[in-house]
């Protein structure tokens, strides 16, 4: 049988073996002294999408290595896509340089496009109440990819799919949901994130 033994409660000089140290972050330690960070969720703060033209949350820690954006029921007064945008720095929103596309299923057809501008959702339909999820994932040093899916109940039954990358010119520190066209207003559901390192 196992024991764990707590031996610190904040980071030490020299690792040893056993130990789980915190100062804002979770390792564990081998028996050969090596460090290693575990894994944690955190959830931020739901925000109703219900006006404005982007939604952003920021301050995001060094540590991130993934992001997962979540929607639930979530609609413009528009007919512009609905996309995800990445910060760096003192939030500086990368608004080129996304290589991906996305596709929309519907009872009837099949509609694809490229997205240039973020990683999203090619919605052309302004009642639709899209639901979903995007999972952003650091590749290597500041190249991230994303893959994510969402569907609506309603205006014909949509289906989406989405999947792209980007290489940051700096370290990734805030996400934004917006539109392509920028100027479309939220009117409807709620957005949050999940990150983890």
């Amino acid at each position: 049988m196992s024991i764990l033994a707590l031996t610190s409660d904040t980071l030490i000089g020299t690792a040893a073996a056993g130990n789980i140290e915190y100062n804002g972050q979770f390792f564990g330690t081998d028996s050969a002294g090596s460090r290693a960070q575990l894994q944690r969720l955190v959830r931020a703060t739901a925000v109703a999408s219900t006006s404005g033209t982007a939604i952003d949350f920021t301050s995001l820690p060094a540590w991130v290595k993934k992001i997962t954006v979540m929607f639930a029921g979530i609609s413009t007064n528009g007919t512009s896509s609905i996309q995800v945008q990445l910060g760096t720095g003192s939030t500086t929103y990368t608004t080129t340089g996304y290589v991906g596309s996305t596709a929309r299923f519907s009872a009837s057809a099949l509609t694809s496009t490229s997205f240039t501008t973020g990683f999203g959702f090619n919605n052309s339909v302004s009642t639709a109440l899209i639901s979903g999820s995007i999972t952003i994932t650091n590749l290597t040093s500041n190249t991230w990819s994303s893959s994510g899916s969402g569907g609506s109940a309603d205006s014909g039954f949509l289906v989406f799919v989405t999947g792209g990358s980007i290489a940051l010119g700096a370290a990734l520190t805030a996400v934004r949901i917006t539109t392509v066209n920028g100027t479309d207003t939220f009117d409807a559901g709620t957005v949050n994130i999940i990150y983890e390192g």
